[in-house]
């Protein structure tokens, strides 16, 4: 768990919010007996978790794709190769969907705009350190070039709603 006890909160409130702003049709499938609270949430969303994430191209159109996911603090990060499409949609409309799913036992699904954080000469991300020492870890430190192979982001996330009808199996799951 990478999360504060401030993190924590904020992530809550969100869930919180988004549920109750949510139609009463999503609100019939997520309820308080479906769902996680936050400190559940980040105990089950370790490592990587694949993502849909659904972006918009310049003519409106829907596009998707999977990318490696990793929670922290509360808030997604994914990186993608800086000349895919996915990079360019998200550098000129940077509104972004992603949803993670484990069958019928999980479904996280989130709205909100990203920043980069590691932009091609430019400023990096205050806490890109932070991060690229745990990606490193995570996929060794020598698995691309850093700096100019791959773009990372921050899923600020604005929506945030969480399926899991029963919280045993994921935590048996592990």
């Amino acid at each position: 768990m990478h999360e504060t006890p401030t993190e924590l909160a904020d992530l809550q409130v969100l869930l919180d919010t988004s549920l109750s702003r949510s139609t009463s049709h999503l609100r019939s499938i997520v309820d308080a007996s479906r769902t996680l609270t936050a400190e559940q949430l980040v105990e089950v969303l370790t490592g990587m978790c694949v993502l849909s994430l659904a972006t918009v191209t310049a003519g409106g159109e829907p596009r998707i794709s999977a990318v490696d996911g990793h929670f922290l603090h509360g808030k997604w990060y994914f990186g993608t190769a800086r000349n895919a499409a996915k990079a360019r949609h998200l550098a000129a409309r940077p509104a972004a969907s992603a949803a993670h799913m484990r069958g019928e036992d999980l479904g996280v699904f989130t709205h909100g705009h990203v920043e980069i954080l590691n932009p091609r000469g430019g400023e990096p991300a205050d806490d890109w350190p932070e991060l690229l020492a745990y990606l490193q870890s995570f996929y060794g430190g020598d698995a691309f070039d850093w700096s100019e192979e791959v773009v990372y982001y921050r899923l600020n996330p604005h929506w945030m709603t969480v399926y899991a009808p029963d919280v045993t199996t994921l935590v048996d799951r592990r």
